[in-house]
């Protein structure tokens, strides 16, 4: 069976009873953590990861990023996703859609 490529971008927003800013970068910081060891490409952005690869495993990669939160001590999670495959002709990668802003701020 062929593999569909994919492309996927999580923001994860951990809540933890009486949790400070600190905190929740705390946990954002071990799910980027956790999505850096998948072995897929990946880019760190300000509100979100985005990630790369084929769709089976990267759904995967955003069920464990859920339990991370939960493994990190929080007691309620909200992942925001946005998600894209194409069965014919994969999807644009994060080069084809951001190397022509590279530098800018």
């Amino acid at each position: 069976m062929e593999r569909t490529q994919a492309s996927a971008a999580i923001q994860a927003l951990p809540k933890r009873a009486g949790g400070d800013e600190k905190e929740l970068l705390r946990v954002v910081d071990a799910v980027i953590d956790y999505i850096s060891k998948q072995g897929c490409r990946y880019f760190v952005g300000p509100f979100e990861t985005t990630i790369e690869g084929d769709a089976e495993t990267l759904w995967k990669i955003l069920k464990g990023a859920e339990e991370v939160c939960y493994q990190e001590g929080s007691d309620e999670v909200a992942l925001y996703i946005k998600f894209a495959s194409n069965r014919k002709k994969g999807v644009l990668g994060i080069e084809e859609k951001t190397s022509k802003f590279a530098g800018r701020f």
